[in-house]
């Protein structure tokens, strides 16, 4: 698809995802909801398309290359990869090997030359699911002594969304307290409720109106040239404490996903702030040239000094460090390999998998049973029939997990990145990696040892029908 035509079909698109099409049996709340939802995106669209290219040229017109680029690319590539690369792979699959695992040190040393990026320090603590993170994330706000900077995809107008608004308010009394959002994803998110949604809730108009309202809360929404988007979630507790990886604001990831973040101290911290204040700076009036005037100032030194090695690998314009580290990691891994994501659409992922498992690696993926778009759950079914005729195991968690995270051979990597087009070659994605033997056993052992045992093994293909290859292909191009 063309690169001027992409964004008009991505506009259809994800209305498509957000149950837009209306039908004969929705009553006229939903009706009008939907038509909000139409005037929403079309004035981001204009915004993208006419405002972007005065305040924000640069980020404009790198990211229409970038898209232009990756997208025609991207189709060669999978037309290779489905017509003459997966078919010409080696059958049987042999069976698991005992081979040793790669060497880490080699390993992180290729990482320095094949994504640009360099070692920080610092430590990572997990948080699983809801109670976890949530209570320690308020905890954290109620303590902070100077700021608390948030960037988030969501952040929705549910029951729970609004108790965080009001502490945020709150809070913004005493500290500086900056929130920043997806405009596209905030605004689709906040078309359809939760299935648990208390039927009392009284919805905001909109949170952004609620969080300034009566509170000096500071709130900025990420602009979307040419449709990409910034699912990056970092909330920084006085530049000193870090929350990373892939819960949004809302009751789904309070209370019925299942979900992690992680908790992150040391120099890294001083890294994520800068990254967080050059979006905040770019998503305001004077765009990029405020990005370029905060650039200039610097990373300036917060965080403690203590930790160990850890790497923040990001997806952005021209420079898909997730996709090369871990495509990096599948091709050197020589005993296992563990996965765990919501959305699994990329050819060339899928491919390398096969490889890995060809040279006798364990290959075992994890994927929710109950996804929350249908789209992207029949490109899964797709994904899961290619795996497990690869010999690859394939595990279905029971519900929706929404974690994104992987161990090869004790390197691990985790954030907010899926394994789809738009996280790994488009949108702004952050993860953060390390071989750092305890912190990867500790993502073992609280997350991949007891989903996989709470998982059910999958023996055989899902029947597939036109439509569903219908679905994968539009994933495939648009997402």
């Amino acid at each position: 698809m063309g690169s001027l035509r992409k964004p008009f079909a991505m506009v259809l698109f994800v209305f498509l995802l957000s149950g837009c099409a209306a039908t004969a049996t929705e009553d006229r709340k939903k009706l009008s909801s939907k038509a909000t939802g139409i005037g929403q995106v079309s004035w981001i669209y204009a915004r993208s398309v006419y405002e972007n290219p005065v305040n924000r040229p640069v980020s404009h017109f790198t990211s229409l290359g970038s898209v232009a680029l990756k997208s025609t690319g991207g189709f060669l590539r999978r037309v290779s990869l489905n017509s003459f690369e997966m078919p010409a792979l080696s059958s049987p699959v042999p069976a698991v090997g005992q081979a040793a695992p790669m060497d880490l040190q080699a390993f992180e040393r290729l990482l320095d030359r094949t994504t640009g990026t360099r070692q920080d320090k610092g430590r990572i603590r997990f948080l699983v699911d809801g109670d976890e993170y949530f209570g320690r994330m308020l905890a954290s706000i109620e303590n902070a002594r100077e700021s608390v900077d948030i960037r988030t995809y969501i952040f929705d107008n549910d029951d729970f969304a609004v108790a965080m608004a009001d502490e945020l308010r709150r809070r913004a009394n005493e500290i500086r307290v900056r929130v920043m959002v997806d405009s596209i994803g905030n605004m689709l998110a906040q078309q359809a409720d939760p299935e648990s949604l208390p039927d009392e809730h009284q919805h905001p108009s909109s949170m952004s109106r609620y969080l300034r309202s009566g509170s000096k809360v500071k709130v900025r929404k990420a602009t979307n040239p040419w449709f990409t988007g910034d699912p990056t979630k970092t909330t920084i507790i006085d530049r000193k404490v870090a929350f990373v990886g892939g819960m949004n604001i809302g009751r789904e990831y309070r209370y019925d996903w299942h979900d992690m973040m992680m908790e992150v101290t040391g120099p890294v911290v001083d890294h994520l702030q800068f990254e967080s204040d050059k979006a905040w700076s770019r998503s305001g009036l004077l765009g990029d040239f405020a990005n370029a005037l905060r650039f200039l100032k610097g990373k300036q030194e917060h965080a403690d000094r203590n930790g160990y090695p850890l790497r923040i690998l990001q997806t952005k314009n021209f420079d898909s460090q997730i996709h090369k580290a871990q495509l990096a990691a599948i091709q050197n891994a020589r005993s296992y390999i563990l996965l765990q994501n919501a959305y699994f659409s990329d050819d060339r992922t899928v491919y390398e998998l096969a490889r890995a498992r060809r040279r006798g690696v364990d290959v075992r993926v994890i994927i929710p049973s109950r996804g929350n778009q249908g789209p992207l759950n029949a490109s899964n079914k797709i994904t899961i029939n290619t795996l497990l005729e690869h010999g690859i195991r394939v595990y279905e968690y029971p519900g929706m997990s929404h974690i994104k995270a992987a161990i090869y051979d004790g390197w691990m990597c985790a954030g907010s990145a899926n394994f789809d087009k738009l996280s790994l070659k488009v949108n702004k994605e952050l993860n953060l990696a390390t071989s750092h033997p305890e912190t990867v056993a500790a993502l073992l052992n609280q997350v991949f040892i007891p989903d996989l045992l709470a998982s059910r093994e999958l023996d055989k293909p899902f029947p597939v029908t036109v439509a569903t290859h219908i679905a994968e292909i539009a994933v495939d191009e648009l997402m």
